[in-house]
Formats: C-alpha cells, structure tokens, sequence
C-alpha cells in the first residue's frame, strides 16, 4: 500500500467546476469502486486525529482525588509519625489498591464510551458506479462526489458542483453565527475562508437547501483538520449523580472526622487513655466508616449501563441521560420508522376516474393494479398500465419528482433515499416503467427541495416540448394550490374540493399515507422560485402508503403504559391517519388528534392542558414538537422526544433526553441528542428505559449495601472508646473490610438484572433523593444488626471462650464480612423476597462474589504473613459455626424486615 499524499494546498475555491474536475481526473457520475479503493490507499481515511487521552498517571493520580480518599492518606501519614509504620503501610496499601481498581474501570468506561463515538461515525451518499450509495464518511476519496441535504453533517471539504437555496452553518470553522449562502460559482484566490461561497467545508452543517459537491480534500487536509479543530470530545464521567455522591462524601467525611476527633478526646479526658492509642482509634474510627469505594463502584454501574444500552441499538451520547431514563413520564414520538416498519408501500391510487388498487408489500416490484367497483367494492381483472393514460401518467411523475431508487442487492429489494419516495418508485416498476430510462429522457432542470413547512417537493422537467413542474407533497396544502383536476382523456376541470377532501379521509382511515401529485404548464422560467407552485396547479391525483406498526412496537407501548409512561405520538400525517396507528398500537387515548394548525391557534396556557388529554398530534411541524415539549415540562413532565430532522434540534436540546435516529436521523439531530438510536425502533427506547431504570436501582442497592458495613465498623470503635473497652476492629483491619467488601461483594450488584416489577413502577422523581428515608432506616438498621454480630462474636471469643484479642479480632472482622455477605442476598431486592431459590441462588454475579471473599478471608485468617500484618489469628472451626449462624440470623431478620414493610404498604 502507498503512502498517504504529502500536504499540497490547492486553491479549489479559485477553481470553476470543471477545473475542479479535471485536477482531480473525475466526472460528475461519481468514481468507480476500483478507482475509489486505489484511491482510499493513497490519501488515507477521511478521519481527523484524535484528541490525545489523559495520560495513565493522570488518571491514576485523579484517583486520589476525593476527600474520603485524602482523609485515608492523612492517617496514613500520620500513623507513619507516630512510629505505626506497619499500620502505615497497610492503609498506603489499601488506598493504592482501590485507587488502581478505579483506575482500571474508568480506562474500561472511557474505552466504552470512545467506542461508543465510533458507532455514531457521519455516513455520506456518494455516487459510486453512477448509482447513489450511502457510505462510512471515513470512506470518502477526492473525486468523491457527494449529495447534501438540509441537516447533514458536510463529510469532506467539497467544491460544489450544483447548489439549490444551499445555505451551511460554519460556525464551527469561521466563528460566523449566521448561516453562509452558497453557490457554484469561482471567487478570487485571496478571498477569505468565510466567502468561499463555491465550497462547502468539513464539519459544518447544512442548514437548507440541497446540493452536489466534489471531494477536494479529505481527514487531515480539510480545513477543520489544518487547524485541528476535533467535532467532539469524549464524554467525561462526571453526572449530576457523581457529583451528588462527590459532595455526600463531602459532607460525610467531615462528619465522620469531627466524630473521631472528639471521640479521641473524649478517651483521653474520661478515661485517661494515652493520646498515642486515642489517635489511633480515632483513625481506625475514620477509616472504618468511610466509603471509600462508593464513587468507583458507581462509575462502574453507569458505565456498564451505557454499555448495555449500546448493545441494544441505544447509543448514550452524554452520562447523565441513564440517569435521567429512569425518570421519563412522556415519549414523544415520530411515528413513521419508528413505531412503523417504514416499509412503505403504495397501496391505493385515487384519480379522477376512480380508485386503484395495488398489490405486493415491500419494495420487491412485484404486484398488479385493479380497477375498484364502486358499488360492491369487487377487483376488476389486472388493469394494463400502458392502456390506462392517467395511471401511466400519474405513476411517471410520481418518479420524476423523487429522488429515491431502486437496486437489488444481496438478492434483496433495496431502497437508496427516503421510503416513502421508494415506494412510488416501487409502484412505477410493477407498471414496468425503468425509472433510469424515464429520467434520462425528462432530466431534471431545476427543483425545490422538500420543505417541512410547505410539505411538498417540486421539480422542473421538459414534455412535449413544453417546460411542466411537477410537484408531490401533503394533500390539504396541495389541494388548497389546486385549481384544476386532469381527465383520464387529457383534458382539464374544475376542482371539487370536498370530494377530494372525502377521498383523502377514506384512505387515511385504512392507516393510509397520503400524498397528493399534481403538475402545472410553465413558460419558458431559468429556475424555479416559489411562487410557480404555490397557485394553479393541475391535481392529478392521490396515492395512499401503508407502513404498518411494528409487532415489537405494539409490546412496547403496551410496557410504556404499565410502567406510567404515556408514549404521544407527534407525526406530520393526515390526523385520520396517525389515530388509527395510534389505535393499532394501543394507545391510551385516541379519541380524537390536534393537528399542527389547531396547536398554532392556541395559546401556551390552552396547550398545557390539551398536552395531557391528547395522544395523536398530526399535521405537526419541528416547531410544534417544541412548544408540546414546553407544555408537558409545564407539568413537571420529564420529556423524551424524537428527532431526525435539523429543524428537530431545539426541541431534542430542549426534552430532557432528546432521541435521534441513528438510520434516518441527519447529524444535525444526533449532535443535539442525548442518546441516539441505531435501528430506529421506538421500542429500543422503551428497553433504554427499562435499562435506566435498572442502573438506577442497582446503584442505589450498592451504595445501600455499602454503607452499613462501614457504619457498623464505626460504631464499634466509637463504642469501644466510649465504653473504655479494647477496639474490636483496628484501622488496618476496618481497611481491609472495607476494601474486600467493595472490590468483591459492592461490584456484584452492579450487574444484577432488573427486578420483575421494574417496568410496573411509576417513573422516578427526578429531583428524589438518593439515599430517602426508606434508604437512611436500612442503612442504620442493618449497621446495628451487624455491630451487634461484631460485639457479639469478638466479646463471645474474647470472654466465653477465654481467646486471645488477636483471636477475638479475627472473629470480628469475619463475622463482618460474613454478614456482609449474608446481606448481599438481601439486597438483590430492597423491598421484594428473596426466600426463594430464585431469590438466594438466582445470581451468579452474587454467588461468583461471594466465594471471592471466602477464599480471601481464608488467605487473611490462616496465612502467616497476613495475621503478622493484620494481627490475626486463626479460627476454629468452632468460631466458623458461629458466625455462620450469626449471619444467617441476620439475612432472616432483614428479610423479617421486609416483610413488614411490604405489609405497610
């Protein structure tokens, strides 16, 4: 393989198209696919350098900074002053290894979420072999030739070949704030970056408007790649989750040190004991209670949540969204494509004369045409398409104005563009009408680009010797442009609005799509403009899409409404349309749909409350998706809202989880999103929340499973000291709890499964606590259970059975972890049973933890080296019986526990 081409700039702005063209040896039909592989070989991918990570000793060190861990390493210090090099040692060793444990895992988040960002690489459509490909943008060549549309993401520095109304937003490269007007024309070498108005540059988006450009430069050549701008980051670790926990830690190390304090003091002035041990149990004191691997464990959790999610088809573009999944009350949703198959296919065509049917599904082009009777709604024979002018003629311009093809690849029917469009192009090969053929013989002069506020798309051909536009679109804003009907003979009359009126409500009741075609004579016109196709156009007729509900939608919706979220569908249908969808799927409320321009008429007040009554919303526009977002938040309503589209992007910014689609979605919609789908499916949202959900959950069983551990190693020592008694946990064995419990047991529950009634829940409450009264009691419960364990066994061991302190220590620390370990099983559910086999073995994360720390406890009481730096002593068997019949005592207390509360509510 040949080196990359070294850097020669090339003033491409300078150049005139064919110029441009000629430097690179290529045509406007695009390169071959040998040509574009020799090529990839020689300039190399089309990829920016990446952002230099932060380097391992960085991130190590960021470890280190949190005041739990820093309160570790200043009794560590000051044990080494007061000559306990031993427990010194042993806290630096502890601290080293969770900071190395966090260290490791968050390498393995930012590897996640760095792989994560290669899933939502930009795609471009190139022509290739003279036919229209969709392809990785990493892909693209010089002498690429690539389509524009409004909302794309400009995937090469281009010099344009065609431009209509194409305006870029190239803030990103030039700071301007205002979208640039292009054209194809050549300016002068000199002219700045911001008026080379013949050159659509990489990164920057297209605001309207659509457009054919030539690759010029690629990767590192572009522009944006000579100043080494970056179009995104990766995402750092930090949600207002983390941050919570940041500042508990906080307030609770605080806490947890003024308590050792002035337990120290009072030691030494109640009961007279030397300032040297008071020092060491008030650090043994802080040490035991402090947490200090909570804020890893819960990075953990909501990496592997953002993980899950990406194997789903769920993309998480920014951490705090799995946070606030669990919280979400509405999905507005798109309906077609993503509550539909977006398999569109033409089912029904009204002309004049009367209605057709069509048969076939798909985008096979495999079907017949069939005259309806009116009267006993019977099929006549096959029509012959050739011999039925209107048909012929209306299924001709229904491929005309289109941009949309059709290919049979990998022995399959494939659609290149918009569905919707495939479908009549679909309808026109059952006619056998070659759709290359028919636009070789009318190529296109000129064209509008679809426009979602006229909801129509026009195009200027030659017929006949005669200039025509042609035009497709919504059939309430066509039929108001509408003068005229065309006969089946030729020849022209007068419109009768109401009954196209009826003829379009018919279709849409079926759960039809409704386009209208009509054209309109021109005279001779350089380029179209607006006003040619907003008056006097000739109706030719209707055409009715079916794009069924997805299966896996219907359960969806199903979910969604027995979880308390209510899904709303926002569609830019026909509203007879879009409610019998919605009757499909199973919404809740369908009795009647708002369309766009009643929701214009209203006020912000009046939509408030229509928001909550209403589930089908038709005829809606990108800036209506906006004010519904608004009136639902008015409620206090946590909003997800779907997109594709680059007028979709305040209203994702503005729902408080915006969704974008990975397939359809322009790159405009996924860079305002929050998360974006890969396959479109509305029910992968569902699942994303389902997934929220669970991370939510489990990271409140870990950090509820966490803390009465170390709650119950402080009230030992704090009662030891108070009470005058021996400690019956010293600081490096309370280290050691602390370290095997989080490293071991805490990470279990990070990949429990979710509970059965998780999807059955009413949506969380946002600005609800983590830790709430329910959580503050389990906690402080379940910490003197397990001190009464602690006192009970290390006192038994002590006094009863005549041990030694080392001994009885040994039995302490066990009985903790033990209970620890008892506990775990009790929390998989932090309200449900677990008395179950299900309940008890149904884990294997649980269960694979749990062995973990028996065979570690092993190592820690009976190997010499570990009782010499721990001071312990083994066990007997004896002792082992005890605190196993101590810790399952304290599982069915717990479970007791439950059981009551369960009963209270």
């Amino acid at each position: 393989m040949s080196e990359p081409r070294p850097w020669k700039r090339v003033a491409w702005h300078a150049q005139s198209e064919q110029q441009a063209l000629e430097h690179l040896e290529a045509d406007r039909h695009g390169l071959s696919e040998a040509e574009a592989r020799a090529r990839l070989a020689r300039f190399g991918p089309n990829l920016l350098q990446r952002a230099e990570g932060r380097p391992w000793w960085k991130r190590l060190l960021e470890q280190l900074n949190n005041t739990l861990m820093l309160v570790l390493i200043g009794a560590g210090v000051a044990s080494l002053g007061l000559g306990h090099t031993l427990d010194a040692i042993a806290i630096f060793g502890v601290v080293l290894i969770i900071a190395l444990i966090g260290f490791l895992q968050e390498g393995k988040a930012e590897q996640a979420l760095e792989s994560i960002r290669d899933m939502l690489s930009p795609q471009a459509r190139v022509l290739r072999n003279g036919k229209r490909q969709t392809i990785d943008a990493e892909a693209l060549v010089p002498g690429d030739v690539v389509m524009l549309e409004g909302g794309d993401r400009v995937p090469a520095d281009l010099r344009l070949l065609e431009a209509k109304r194409l305006r870029t937003d190239e803030a990103s490269l030039t700071g301007e704030s205002t979208a640039v007007e292009k054209a194809t024309a050549a300016v002068a070498d000199d002219t700045d970056l911001g008026d080379r108005t013949g050159m659509a540059y990489a990164g920057t988006l297209v605001v309207q408007g659509t457009a054919r450009g030539l690759v010029v430069e690629t990767g590192i050549r572009t522009e944006i790649g000579r100043i080494s701008e970056m179009l995104r980051g990766v995402e750092q670790l930090k949600t207002p989750l983390l941050r919570q926990i940041d500042r508990a830690g906080r307030i609770l190390a605080l806490v947890i040190v003024t308590i050792a304090v002035l337990t120290a003091v009072f030691g030494v002035l109640v009961h007279d004991k030397p300032v040297g041990d008071m020092f060491m149990a008030a650090v043994g004191l802080a040490v035991a209670a402090i947490p200090e691997g909570m804020p890893a464990i819960v990075t953990i959790g909501l990496a592997l949540g953002v993980q899950a999610m990406a194997r789903q088809n769920a993309i998480i573009r920014r951490l705090p969204a799995v946070e606030t999944l669990g919280s979400i009350s509405t999905i507005f949703t798109d309906k077609t494509g993503t509550l539909t198959r977006n398999e569109m296919t033409a089912r029904a065509i009204w002309l004049p004369e009367g209605e057709i049917h069509i048969t076939g599904t798909g985008f096979a082009p495999d079907g017949d045409f069939h005259a309806l009777d009116a009267d006993d709604n019977s099929h006549s024979p096959p029509l012959v398409t050739e011999a039925h002018r209107a048909l012929h003629h209306f299924l001709e311009v229904g491929v005309l104005c289109n941009d949309a093809e059709l290919a049979h690849e990998q022995e399959q029917w494939v659609i290149h563009g918009d569905p919707t469009e495939g479908a009549l192009v679909v309808a026109a090969a059952k006619a056998g009408i070659a759709t290359r053929s028919l636009r070789g013989e009318h190529p296109r002069l000129d064209t509008i680009p679809f426009d979602s506020r006229r909801k129509s798309m026009a195009t200027l051909h030659e017929r006949e010797r005669q200039q025509v536009l042609l035009i497709k679109g919504a059939p309430d804003r066509l039929l108001e442009r509408c003068t005229r009907v065309r006969r089946e003979d030729g020849g022209e009359m007068a419109i009768e609005r109401q009954q196209w009126e009826t003829r379009i409500h018919a279709l849409s009741a079926q759960g039809l799509r409704v386009l209208a075609l009509g054209e309109k004579p021109l005279q001779e016109v350089q380029a179209l403009e607006d006003h040619h196709a907003e008056d006097d156009l000739i109706l030719l007729g209707l055409v009715g899409l079916l794009d069924p509900p997805r299966d896996e939608a219907i359960t969806a919706v199903r979910e969604c409404l027995a979880a308390g979220i209510r899904p709303v569908m926002i569609t830019g249908d026909h509203a007879v349309t879009a409610l019998a969808i919605a009757r499909q799927l199973g919404f809740a409320h369908t009795e009647r749909a708002i369309r766009g321009r009643e929701i214009e008429a209203m006020s912000d007040a009046e939509l408030r409350e229509v928001v909550l009554e209403v589930d089908v919303f038709a005829r809606a526009s990108p800036e209506h998706k906006l004010r519904l977002v608004r009136a639902m938040q008015a409620h206090g309503g946590i909003c997800a809202m779907t997109g594709d589209g680059v007028n979709d992007g305040p209203a994702l910014k503005r729902a408080d989880v915006g969704v974008a689609m990975g397939i359809q979605g322009t790159e405009a919609a996924k860079e305002a999103a929050e998360m974006v789908l890969a396959d479109d499916n509305f029910a992968t949202i569902v699942g994303a929340i389902r997934e929220g959900r669970k991370v939510y959950d489990n990271i409140r069983k870990t950090i509820t499973y966490l803390l009465p551990a170390n709650g119950a190693q402080g009230l030992a020592i704090l009662l030891a000291v108070v009470a005058g008694t021996q400690l019956p946990v010293t600081p490096v064995q309370a280290l050691w709890v602390n370290m095997v419990v989080a490293v071991t047991l805490g990470l279990a529950l990070a990949f429990e499964k979710g509970e059965h009634n998780l999807m059955r829940r009413r949506p969380r409450k946002p600005d609800a606590a983590l830790l709430d009264l329910f959580l503050l009691w389990r906690v402080g419960f379940v910490s003197l259970l397990l001190l009464l364990g602690v006192f009970g066994v290390f006192s038994w061991i002590l006094n009863a059975q005549g041990g030694s302190i080392e001994l009885a220590r040994a039995g302490a620390v066990n009985m903790l972890v033990m209970g620890s370990a008892a506990y775990l099983i009790n929390s998989r559910f932090l309200i449900g049973s677990t008395l179950s086999l299900g309940g008890i073995f149904g884990s294997r994360p649980v269960w694979g933890s749990i062995v973990a720390v028996v065979a570690l406890q092993l190592v820690w009481t009976y190997l010499p080296v570990m009782q010499l730096v721990f001071g312990a002593e083994g066990l007997a068997p004896s002792h082992w019986m005890a605190i196993l019949a101590v810790s399952i005592g304290l599982y069915l207390v717990i479970e007791a526990e439950k059981w009551v509360l369960r009963r209270r509510r």
